[in-house]
């Protein structure tokens, strides 16, 4: 159990990680239906702007610059690429979403010149190590889980007792008829991109202070890891995303503990092939059944 230990500790908190993301997914797909390719380079960026801000200014205005500097991406993003389709076929907002992913990475490699940039400055507190069952780990990922449950429980709260949150299960539930009845459908759409780009921006501080270095493709893997377990989980559930996140993190780092690394990201894409084949629509998701 001992030696196991440190796997369990580093999979909760990469999963934690994971569900900050997936968030993002779940609430776009639970408006929209679309699934925004994009929401993985949000996430590299957030890491970027993060290398640059702590390496030229205090921390108390760096972390805050990550925040805002990502919020107005992904609201940039949703009012530049998505909302001029509003009424276009589903396929092209995929489209679209595919294209805003490959921009943000070329103007990534625009300015970094494709070289990975260290995180030269480690956020002091969460960085450093501590003993945990006699067990080396950094602070990060014991404050990792229980931020995730925090910041999921507000979102829980601002979903059900919130005006917008009212707004947005409305949208989630019938999207013209919530624009009928005097919904403003698009700041409802704008909130969701702003709530998925802010969890995004914390995951990403959260993940890169356990690496070295923020390269273009960083977003990638995480976020595609993000999006299985959000349709893992049941992809339009808050709570599917969490746990589904969660699981994955665990069997990830048990894996590698058990000397599989090699096999650690295909487990995750099987594991989603073997549940989409036994119940389509995840753990928590619910069977939509189309009125004729």
């Amino acid at each position: 159990m001992g030696e196991g230990l440190p796997y369990i500790i580093n999979g909760i908190s990469v999963g934690g990680q994971y569900a900050l993301i997936a968030i993002g997914y779940t609430l776009v797909y639970g408006i929209l239906r679309l699934i925004n390719f994009a929401h993985g380079d949000v996430f590299m960026v957030a890491g970027l702007v993060m290398v640059y801000a702590t390496s030229a200014l205090p921390l108390y205005l760096a972390l805050p610059l990550v925040l805002i500097a990502t919020v107005l991406l992904g609201f940039v993003i949703e009012r530049v690429a998505y909302k001029p389709l509003r009424s276009a076929p589903r396929m092209s907002l995929m489209i679209s979403a595919i294209g805003v992913s490959y921009l943000i990475q070329n103007l990534a490699f625009y300015i970094t010149g494709g070289i990975p940039q260290p995180v030269t400055r480690p956020i002091p507190w969460i960085s450093d190590n501590v003993m945990v069952f006699g067990q080396s780990t950094k602070r990060v990922t014991l404050l990792t889980p229980v931020l995730t449950i925090l910041l999921v429980l507000a979102l829980v709260y601002l979903i059900n007792h919130t005006k917008i949150g009212m707004a947005m299960r409305a949208a989630a539930k019938d999207f013209e008829t919530a624009q009928l009845m005097g919904i403003r459908i698009n700041a409802v759409i704008s909130m969701t991109f702003v709530i998925g780009s802010f969890l995004a921006a914390v995951g990403s501080i959260l993940y890169f202070t356990n690496y070295p270095s923020v390269a273009i493709t960083s977003g990638g893997m995480p976020g595609l890891k993000a999006f299985v377990a959000a349709v893992f989980g049941g992809i339009g559930s808050i709570p599917g995303a969490v746990v589904g996140a969660f699981i994955i993190g665990l069997c990830e780092e048990l894996i590698k503990g058990a000397g599989y690394t090699t096999f650690s990201d295909a487990f995750t894409f099987a594991l989603l092939i073997v549940v989409l084949c036994v119940k389509p629509t995840g753990l928590f998701g619910e069977k939509v059944t189309d009125k004729v």
